[in-house]
């Protein structure tokens, strides 16, 4: 029953607008996701009953390690966005791979950007890598809960077709079928930010973090499984469509996770917490 549909917000595509200076929706998403990630990254690192002992990295290393996260996110989310959803284009307009702006990042590309961060820093800085990555993964929901939402806020990565009787089913005014949608969007804000951020704040209260790798791992096993459960409500992009075996690119991607994060869990229960330094008697 079309009646039932809910007409899409008329959302502005820039959020800030100051003169010529204009700040776009997703350009805030990361802006946010990184500081209010930092924020907490911050808070964690000063409770050392969640370490068991002081922290891995002091304040001061966090601070500095967020330029490297950050650099590690965008170039590679676009380089991902590139290889892996839309090479053919990109390879015959080279240009476009420096246009941000227009939109075109893989979570997947930014994933592994963020893991040749991690490893550098915690290389260069004597830190565990593991540790780095358990305080990295702890904060990133945050980052792709706001990022989700600045994607259902531009009208892009809509779901897949469906019975206009659903009640939140929505037509997306960029979508060239206007069909109604699901707006998996949503579905993954909820379960990639707001899901996945409680599970593993749920599992720091109670000392996951006195066991280098278990956040890490956890956050690469939920993540991999949340994203197959989403891609079966989001539309494939349009120059893949589905791939051997109704796949999609972002199944394809997250399979892999599965794997390494259960082997990080693992090896992070085996490893077990470290004993407490006792003092010199």
């Amino acid at each position: 029953m079309p009646f039932l549909l809910i007409d899409f917000p008329a959302f502005k595509p820039i959020a800030i607008e100051i003169g010529p200076f204009a700040i776009r929706w997703y350009a805030l998403a990361y802006i946010c996701g990184i500081v209010f990630g930092w924020l907490y990254a911050r808070s964690l690192l000063r409770k050392e009953r969640l370490w068991g002992g002081p922290a891995p990295m002091s304040l001061v290393q966090i601070d500095d390690f967020i330029l490297w996260v950050t650099l590690g996110i965008i170039l590679g989310g676009r380089t991902g966005y590139v290889l892996f959803y839309n090479l053919p284009f990109f390879i015959d307009h080279p240009a476009a791979i420096f246009r941000l702006w227009e939109g075109g990042m893989s979570f997947h590309g930014g994933f592994l950007g963020c893991v040749v961060a991690v490893m550098w820093f915690a290389y260069r800085n004597g830190i565990s890598i593991l540790s780095l990555g358990d305080i990295t993964t702890a904060v990133a929901p945050v980052g792709l809960l706001l990022g989700r939402i600045a994607n259902f806020i531009n009208g892009e990565l809509w779901g897949r077709a469906t019975d206009p009787s659903l009640p939140w089913a929505m037509i997306f005014p960029n979508d060239p079928t206007q069909l109604p949608r699901h707006p998996s969007q949503l579905y993954e804000a909820g379960m990639e930010g707001i899901l996945l951020f409680s599970a593993l704040a749920i599992m720091i209260r109670f000392g996951a973090l006195k066991r280098p790798g278990m956040i890490l791992g956890s956050f690469i096993l939920i993540y991999g499984l949340t994203r197959i459960i989403g891609e079966h409500f989001r539309e494939p992009d349009a120059q893949l469509g589905y791939l051997r075996g109704g796949l999609t690119m972002g199944m394809l991607l997250s399979i892999p996770m599965l794997i390494v994060g259960l082997i990080l869990i693992v090896l992070a229960v085996r490893r077990g917490a470290p004993k407490p330094i006792e003092a010199v008697r």
